[in-house]
């Protein structure tokens, strides 16, 4: 069984409906030849859409990805996006040159604004020149795509949205995120008038909605339900985080099989979590800085 492929917007680039993402495969306990097996297989069974970010692990996560997809011919198989982190000019176009020479590539598929989670950062992408920097790289055949990503609040995605015909947008999309600072009520409606490329991610919600596959610690849903409601919603693909081959057999068989819920099932879901959902206590990326990324907590002058 083949993993099902989505329009990606605007791009018209075909992907996987479910990402290999960038952060877990290349964790400190992974060993290289472990994380690069991961990606491999993950290539080799379906996967053909690979997420990363100039700043995981340090630029760890695009060396191993770059090792893993440089081999076998992978690279040309794969539509591969990773993030820049600078919000200015001289940053924008030295992160582009870390990202290329890592990830082994003379091009990104897609190019993402990483964590536009502050107020400000929409300003600053214009006013310190990171945006027109892109636009220059897009120009010159180093990126195809631009999109952007973010985690904290719908009212920041509106706020990015005039600013560019953006090829993609990547948010939160989870059980609980229509009854707490909701991407799925208040952003993806305005991403389809645009014909924008929808990426979900934080569909177990870092964890905290899940338990292990069991409504355990708290979790108000199975991870197969979680992933199930996640690729229900009107995106292209759902980024997955993946640190283990158990982890990425249960997305493969999750990706393979998946059936759409109906409306009726969606909602019955949503009902069910809404008791605990609605004050985001399982949706900490939106309310706290825990998930925020330590260059972008520096950038913002927080503590690390």
């Amino acid at each position: 069984m083949t993993m099902p492929t989505r329009i990606l917007g605007r791009t018209g680039a075909s992907v996987s409906h479910l990402c290999f993402g960038g952060w877990h495969f290349a964790q400190p306990e992974n060993t290289d030849d472990a994380a690069i097996r991961l990606v491999q297989r993950a290539a080799d069974e379906g996967f053909t859409f690979f997420d990363n970010a100039w700043d995981y692990h340090m630029g760890r996560s695009e060396e191993l990805m770059g090792r893993a997809l440089a081999e076998g011919g992978r690279r040309q198989k794969a539509f591969l996006m990773t993030k820049n982190c600078a919000r200015d000019a001289a940053g924008t176009r030295q992160h582009l040159e870390d990202s290329l020479k890592r990830l082994r590539t003379d091009y990104l598929d897609l190019w993402q604004f990483h964590e536009i989670n502050y107020d400000n950062d929409p300003d600053w992408i214009v006013e310190r020149g990171a945006l027109a920097a892109a636009l220059e790289a897009q120009k010159a055949g180093k990126v195809r795509f631009i999109g952007f990503t973010g985690h904290k609040s719908p009212h920041i995605f509106l706020k990015m949205l005039p600013l560019h015909e953006w090829d993609t947008v990547q948010l939160p999309i989870n059980v609980c995120d229509p009854w707490y600072r909701s991407s799925i009520r208040e952003v993806l409606p305005k991403l389809a008038e645009r014909n924008i490329g929808a990426i979900g991610m934080k569909s177990l919600g870092g964890g905290n909605i899940t338990a292990g596959g069991v409504m355990i610690g708290g979790g108000v849903c199975t991870v197969a339900e979680a992933r199930r409601y996640a690729l229900s919603q009107p995106i292209a693909s759902l980024v997955v985080g993946i640190d283990s081959e158990t982890v990425l057999d249960q997305d493969l068989e999750l990706g393979r099989s998946f059936v759409p819920m109906s409306a009726v099932e969606r909602t019955a879901l949503e009902n069910r979590v809404k008791p605990v959902a609605s004050d985001g206590r399982f949706e900490p990326h939106k309310s706290t800085q825990n998930y925020d990324g330590p260059y972008h907590r520096e950038q913002h002058g927080f503590a690390v």
